[in-house]
């Protein structure tokens, strides 16, 4: 697999939500955990999350999996949780690698927590465009209102900017076929105000409810990474949609001399 995308892929995989891996959390199937870990990998992921959120006992998982994951392979860490208490407890198990934050938001109880975790540990961290107030705006320029509050905050407190993803919420287009756009526009308006930040997203949010979501994620791929997004929470075992990240940089001017592209080709990725 191409491991060296300019594109951070940040491996989706170790969710509790997913019932294979609530069932091995629940019987401690440390095996099964780290041959997922293993083979995120070995596909290319540049990061992994690890939530353990349908669990009551978060802290306590947290950490278990960090160093089970840890003992495994050496990519390092997206620690994800709305808890604070849970991110410290995966952030104290880290010991591979700048690990990341998933994530922070306008929102009263995560705010000034997470900046302070993020400067006590050295994180990336995500912003979510979200807040008490409007929840998950429709809005694209609330979106924006709320990024950059929370930007504005994570820079005052000395966090740099090539430590900070920008995730705009992408929204289903079922519900309401602006959703994409809406997304799309705070990408570009964000790249736009504040050069040098990332943009992140689980994208395939914007399929939800609808036939043949495949495709649809595939295409918005594409637009989201023509918009400024640099960086994806993703299945990296979907060889279909690792090979369109690769020939997207080719036609995006991020592999110089396609030389990606060329060695995909080689390994048949394209087939």
């Amino acid at each position: 697999m191409i491991s060296n995308l300019s594109t951070l892929l940040i491996g989706e995989k170790i969710n509790t939500s997913r019932r294979e891996i609530r069932e091995a959390v629940e019987t401690r199937n440390a095996v099964f955990i780290r041959e997922i870990a293993r083979k995120q990998a070995e596909a290319g992921a540049h990061y992994l999350d690890v939530n353990c959120g349908t669990f009551k006992n978060e802290e306590e998982i947290m950490t278990w999996l960090v160093e089970e994951i840890q003992d495994e392979v050496d990519v390092p860490l997206c620690i994800d949780s709305p808890y604070a208490s849970v991110i410290e407890a995966g952030l104290k198990a880290n010991k591979k690698g700048k690990p990341m934050i998933n994530s922070i938001s306008g929102e009263e109880a995560r705010y000034e927590a997470f900046i302070e975790l993020c400067k006590k540990y050295d994180s990336k961290i995500v912003v979510l465009c979200m807040d008490d107030k409007a929840g998950i705006p429709r809005d694209a320029e609330i979106r924006l209102q709320i990024a950059s509050r929370v930007i504005n905050g994570l820079e005052e407190a000395g966090v740099g900017r090539d430590d900070i993803y920008v995730d705009p919420l992408v929204q289903p287009i079922s519900t309401s076929t602006a959703n994409g756009l809406a997304a799309l526009e705070v990408m570009e308006k964000i790249k736009q105000m504040y050069p040098g930040i990332h943009i992140t997203c689980g994208l395939s949010n914007v399929s939800y409810g609808l036939p043949k979501r495949q495709i649809l994620n595939q295409i918005f791929t594409v637009l989201c990474m023509k918009a400024g997004l640099d960086s994806l929470i993703l299945d990296p075992l979907d060889k279909r949609l690792m090979s369109l990240i690769i020939v997207a940089e080719a036609l995006l001017d991020k592999d110089p001399y396609c030389f990606r592209y060329l060695k995909a080709f080689r390994q048949s990725m394209f087939d």
